[in-house]
């Protein structure tokens, strides 16, 4: 992994010392909101159908709903589906929890966007726009702690062959590790772009 490049001016120094001790902006309602859509939409689904149903009516439907997951988990099939849906839910959440903590954001506190997170034979591609300030650079000097933060075994950074501002994030889970379709090894700051992640982000 290489390390982050030495600041070659006054200035690039001021900056790299004003982003460590910068603080992640606090989120608002709706981005709040959106970012727990999932978890927020199952709860108004539970409300809604006890408002309306009435609770003892309400109770069943919940129940039977319950027995019909339940029966699919008992299905391997039906299982790893359910499992792979939960996990890309639970990796959105610790991906931004791991860029917080290594202070991947802009100078204004502003964290990179998860546009969307897909299942892979290996674990979960996540797609993150990166704001202003940001780059697939800082994921690649931040590999390790990503990792750790996703609970994963390793993390693979690739930045789009045409839009620098467009990462995906490849969270490697399974063991024994199924690469098929990952991306290519981590970043290298000398490394070229175009020729390290064309046709990665397909």
């Amino acid at each position: 992994m290489m390390p982050s490049p030495r600041p070659r001016t006054t200035r690039q120094a001021q900056a790299g010392w004003q982003f460590a001790v910068g603080t992640v902006s606090r989120a608002n309602l709706l981005v709040v909101s959106y970012r727990w859509r999932y978890e927020l939409s199952a709860v108004g689904a539970v409300a809604a159908n006890l408002l309306v149903l009435g609770p003892a009516t309400g109770a069943k439907v919940i129940a039977a709903i319950a027995t019909l997951i339940g029966a699919v988990a008992c299905w391997p099939a039906g299982r790893r589906v359910l499992v792979a849906r939960l996990w890309c839910i639970v990796t959105t959440h610790r991906v931004r929890v791991g860029c917080t903590q290594a202070w991947i954001h802009s100078r204004d506190g502003k964290i990179p966007i998860v546009l969307i997170t897909r299942c892979r034979p290996f674990g979960e591609r996540v797609y993150l726009w990166c704001r202003a300030g940001t780059s697939a650079f800082d994921f690649s000097s931040a590999n390790a702690l990503l990792a750790a933060a996703c609970w994963a075994q390793d993390v693979r950074i690739a930045c789009h062959p045409r839009y620098a501002h467009i990462v995906a994030l490849d969270v490697i889970r399974r063991e024994p590790i199924d690469l098929s379709g990952a991306l290519p090894e981590v970043i290298d700051a000398e490394a070229n772009l175009d020729s390290t992640s064309k046709g990665a982000l397909r």
